[in-house]
């Protein structure tokens, strides 16, 4: 009966051994399952803000191959104040479409000198503890800037813009998205 013991104790450890292996492997599909449903979700979430950017283009009168002649002609955004208005206001809404940001669509018209959202929402949360949702932010925004209309849209297309340009990291808590910043931000001088 000595004899046995010691393949028993090899069958134990060998079947030990597999059912580690399957728990971990179990447990990376888990993980690999929650990867692709955060990756789907924001590729759905791109692929919404594309849309409203396209509306936008159009309602602007502008195709992507107008916009693409207007930057490689240097218009847009680096239009002088001095220029027309109305030339003025239609390139830099179609350079702000064009750069994807889409918080500028909705606001009231930008004061010179004004913080744009995004650099709004790095501020604020450069300031937080902890993540914060995008109607967290939007709350605080509109308390600390009555002035402005804020909407959570807005904000929120404004968090997105930050986790693409590596600004902000995205958390997820059941159905709630959080948002915190990736590295500590210096707060823009005048807001």
């Amino acid at each position: 009966m000595s004899g046995n013991l010691p393949v028993q104790s090899v069958t134990a450890d060998y079947a030990q051994r597999v059912a580690d292996d399957l728990s971990a492997n179990r447990s990376d599909q888990e993980r690999v399952r929650s990867e692709l449903a955060r990756l789907q979700n924001e590729l759905v979430r791109l692929e919404e803000s594309e849309q409203v950017l396209t509306k936008m283009q159009e309602v602007l009168g502008g195709t992507p191959k107008q916009a693409a002649k207007q930057r490689k002609a240097g218009k847009g955004a680096a239009v002088p104040a001095a220029r027309g208005s109305n030339r003025k206001k239609t390139a830099g809404k179609a350079a702000a479409g064009a750069k994807r940001q889409a918080p500028k669509k909705t606001e009231s018209p930008k004061k010179a000198g004004e913080p744009t959202w995004l650099e709004l929402t790095t501020a604020y949360l450069g300031g937080q503890s902890e993540p914060r949702s995008a109607a967290e932010v939007a709350a605080s925004l509109t308390e600390a800037h009555p002035e402005r209309t804020v909407q959570v849209t807005v904000v929120r297309n404004s968090l997105e813009q930050g986790v693409t340009q590596g600004r902000f990291e995205r958390s997820k808590q059941g159905r709630s998205v959080f948002y915190s910043p990736t590295a500590p931000v210096s707060v823009p001088s005048g807001s």
